[in-house]
């Protein structure tokens, strides 16, 4: 097994290093992949001294899977080359979600409609990966009708340059921004660029991701995403309508016995999901559950999931032990 991590030098890429090493991932050989700048220096991986190599010299050695977190501009670039040369690519941009040609996959919902034929495989976007494993089974059980959705973001979903900016501000130095305003004690409902709908770019991820991996464009989804100054993960205030009435009840049973999700659901002891408790950990954690008393068959939730984790790295490295485990590479 030979395996790539194209953008090692990021903020995910680095978190792929991480997860590969707590998973236990079983390798022969590691490359790691950076820009062109980036070729050439050293990086440290668990006690050995690796030399980053190029995307050309990436390619030509032939990896059995590329993990990518290098931007969709890169992606769109480099991921064909590597799967003409027989690698499989999980890619972390939005190169190359909403193409018909390539699965968006989330191990825990649709990892079982990946084939040897899929080289250039899906990773959804952070916001939607952590919403659809807590309405997927919800989906299957009640009918999924409509979904509204208000987000609470962390910086690390811009990158490094968003933490430093938020750093600089709580330190009182002046520095480059990411963002148009000042993000500390900030509030910005503004993640990606607006569209010509109003929406932004990000919002619009959430509604067709979500059609695309729940296999139903008849599921509505309308979001507002909201950058805030935390860097724990992100969080989501989910309004649920299903086509048939639930039991909470059962709602929460069936959300416990979901693989990756966390119930923490317990207010009158002050109980319930933070970023700051989710930084770090690879499941998604689900609280707050209760009914929308304002519209019938309709559930309220409250998710909360570390971004560089189960948003991005956790997932793909997931993706890439499903491909081991069944000898799809």
């Amino acid at each position: 097994m030979r395996i790539a991590v194209v953008g090692a030098t990021g903020l995910v890429g680095g978190e792929i290093l991480k997860v590969l090493d707590e998973r236990n991932f079983q390798f022969d050989e590691l490359m790691l992949v950076a820009s062109a700048r980036s070729a050439g220096k050293k990086m440290e991986y668990k006690g050995v001294e690796y030399t980053i190599i190029s995307m050309e010299d990436a390619v030509a050695a032939k990896p059995d899977i590329a993990i990518f977190s290098a931007g969709g501009g890169t992606s769109l670039e480099w991921a064909p080359k590597f799967a003409e040369a027989g690698t499989t690519v999980v890619d972390n941009s939005s190169a190359w979600r909403m193409n018909p040609a390539n699965k968006l996959i989330v191990p825990e919902i649709n990892a079982s409609s990946l084939t040897k034929e899929d080289k250039i495989i899906a990773n959804p976007n952070c916001s939607t990966i952590q919403m659809v494993l807590a309405l997927a089974p919800l989906h299957e059980k009640y009918g999924l009708k409509r979904v509204v959705v208000s987000t609470y973001q962390s910086v690390t979903g811009t990158g490094k340059a968003a933490v430093d900016q938020l750093t600089n501000e709580r330190n009182g130095v002046e520095g480059e921004m990411a963002y148009p305003h000042k993000i500390d004690m900030n509030v910005l409902p503004h993640i990606d660029v607006f569209m010509d709908n109003g929406y932004t770019k990000e919002e619009m991820k959430m509604t067709n991701e979500t059609m695309k991996i729940l296999e139903d464009d008849q599921v509505k989804v309308t979001a507002t995403t909201v950058r805030l100054p935390v860097v724990g993960g992100h969080a989501e205030a989910i309004n649920a309508e299903f086509k048939n009435d639930f039991d909470v009840a059962e709602v929460r049973s069936i959300l416990e016995g979901t693989e990756g999700i966390i119930i923490e659901d317990d207010p009158a002891n002050n109980v319930y999901p933070m970023p700051i408790n989710a930084h770090n950990k690879n499941e998604v954690f689900v609280g707050r559950i209760r009914r929308d008393e304002s519209q019938a068959n309709t559930l309220n939730m409250w998710v909360v999931a570390d971004n560089l984790r189960k948003g991005a790295a956790t997932n793909a490295v997931q993706i890439a032990e499903y491909l081991v485990k069944n000898e799809l590479v």
